[in-house]
């Protein structure tokens, strides 16, 4: 496929996004891909966490090189993609043929309540084991949870390499960046769950980030976009576990990033096949484009996929945590560990959660 053609039929898809982009129940916009001048061909539908135009070129590839499949792509929140998936599974909603979610732990307990399908080719049965769970999820991307901060009005000397260079800020810096620090709400934001869950089970920093937070003021927000247009305006100087994928796919003035050099943690998308999927055997065509050679190469493209070399080269292997996709997950979706996760969350930032 040229790079004309790629970009004509990427031209395509956006103009169905604009047309489409309407919220429809919890979803939060949505687009269609077909390949020009395709007959009357399959539609599957994909629901997924993932912004529109961030996976836009794989799902335009995948079309033309598949013109008899056209997608319906759905773009939600984490939280109501769950919900709603659980309920496709229990029968009391339509299903999608594709969920896509970074709140890896919600897609597993989906998983651990059979609500997904099986499946095993040459593809899938590469991937690691920590990025596949029971041949019915599968982690399709690897992105970094980074710290940005904005260049024009931030000190070099400020910006948190470490968490504890964080720590020491907030305690020498508070006046100066009090309501100026930003990071998930992680009761609205199932991936933000994820990654504060991961610290607290990773770091003895954890306790020390929630009281720094407290005497800054910080801001607990969603979402990815969100915090990142906010890093750039100078609204926020400061934030903290955004995904490094969506800070990559387009330019930015005056933006930092930093890989933690304590620790760095690696958050793989996970894809699903509910078990109440319509169009299964084309779901499944659809993971292998996305684990094939030329799939991860397009996912890497638009930094979905941080290869090696293009990771800091100042972070040691020994600092790259990869959220595995396992039981151990599941520890994040029990209630009674979730409500006093919450509870101190809440007692951290209180009002300021927008």
């Amino acid at each position: 496929m040229t790079r004309s053609k790629f970009q004509q039929g990427l031209r395509g898809a956006l103009v169905g996004l604009c047309l489409c982009a309407v919220p429809v129940a919890a979803q939060e916009a949505i687009a269609q891909f077909s390949a020009q001048g395709a007959l009357s061909p399959t539609e599957l539908l994909v629901r997924s966490t993932t912004d529109i135009a961030i996976l836009a070129p794989a799902l335009t590839a995948f079309v033309e090189a598949n013109p008899r499949i056209a997608i319906t792509y759905e773009q939600w929140g984490s939280n109501a993609l769950y919900s709603h998936s659980r309920a496709a599974c229990e029968g009391t909603a339509k299903s999608a043929d594709v969920v896509i979610s970074s709140g890896v732990h919600q897609m597993l307990d989906l998983v651990n309540r059979a609500c997904a399908s099986p499946y095993v080719s040459t593809y899938t049965a590469a991937l690691p084991s920590a990025r596949k769970w029971r041949n019915e999820l599968w982690g399709i991307t690897q992105e970094a949870a980074v710290i940005i901060y904005n260049t024009a009005l931030v000190p070099d000397e400020d910006a948190p390499r470490t968490r504890f260079a964080l720590l020491d800020l907030m305690r020498r810096q508070s006046a100066q960046y009090r309501g100026r620090i930003a990071t998930y709400d992680i009761e609205r934001s199932g991936l933000g769950f994820l990654f504060a869950f991961m610290d607290s089970q990773e770091a003895t920093t954890f306790g020390g980030l929630l009281e720094g937070f407290s005497r800054v003021d910080a801001v607990a927000t969603c979402c990815s976009a969100e915090i990142i247009k906010g890093v750039e305006r100078g609204e926020y100087l400061i934030a903290y576990n955004v995904l490094g994928s969506y800070v990559a796919s387009a330019p930015h003035e005056n933006l930092g990033v930093i890989y933690p050099k304590d620790y760095t943690l690696f958050l793989s998308r996970a894809f699903m096949i509910p078990k109440t999927a319509q169009r299964a055997e084309q779901a499944a065509q659809f993971l292998d484009f996305l684990l094939s050679p030329e799939g991860e190469q397009i996912l890497a493209q638009s930094n979905l996929v941080q290869r090696q070399d293009g990771i800091d080269p100042s972070l040691p292997q020994s600092a790259q945590r990869y959220i595995s996709i396992d039981i151990t997950l599941l520890v994040a979706m029990d209630q009674h560990r979730r409500a006093s996760f919450v509870e101190k969350w809440r007692a951290t930032f209180g009002d300021e959660l927008r």
